[in-house]
């Protein structure tokens, strides 16, 4: 059975330990299911015409989203093959909790996972977490995420592969 859960990020590298831990968790109890992963963050567009007019998804990600993101996602999901269908980035731009629900609804997501240590702020970017507590038809979890600072391989790829 193929089920979708979202994660709340920022897309730092932090963020992904919230993806690592829920499929720790998941491969530990040995579930059967596939998982279609949707990685979002909250995003203002704006109000400018021209904004509205010519940003798209992509220009988007490409101000947001960095490469070492990606690779690091592609890392993951290649270490729980079994447990991994697909894993999107997506942006959420709607400033109602109504807006929220209808996207949960119309992408079938039935949990989402988010983190408080993660914050989803600059570059336009909003944090989803407030959204994620008030739907009543998603189940949410909180992982703790520990930040360290004192890595050598601090904002790096390396990052990935240390043990939370």
């Amino acid at each position: 059975m193929t089920k979708t859960i979202l994660i709340a990020t920022d897309y730092s590298l932090e963020s992904l330990n919230i993806l690592k831990k829920v499929m720790r968790g998941k491969d530990a109890a040995e579930d059967q299911n596939q998982y279609n992963i949707i990685l979002v963050s909250g995003y203002d567009m704006g109000d400018s015409i021209r904004d509205l007019l010519f940003n798209t998804k992509s220009t988007i990600f490409n101000k947001l989203r960095p490469q070492d993101f990606c690779e690091a996602y592609a890392i993951i999901k290649n270490k729980y093959p079994h447990l991994i269908n697909k894993i999107v980035c997506d942006i959420f731009t709607g400033s109602f909790q109504r807006t929220f629900n209808n996207y949960i609804k119309a992408e079938n997501i039935e949990e989402a996972y988010y983190s408080t240590s993660i914050k989803s702020k600059g570059n336009g970017k909003f944090d989803l977490i407030p959204y994620i507590k008030k739907c009543k038809d998603l189940k949410s979890y909180e992982i703790s995420v520990e930040l360290r600072e004192h890595l050598p391989e601090k904002g790096r790829l390396a990052e990935i592969f240390v043990e939370a």
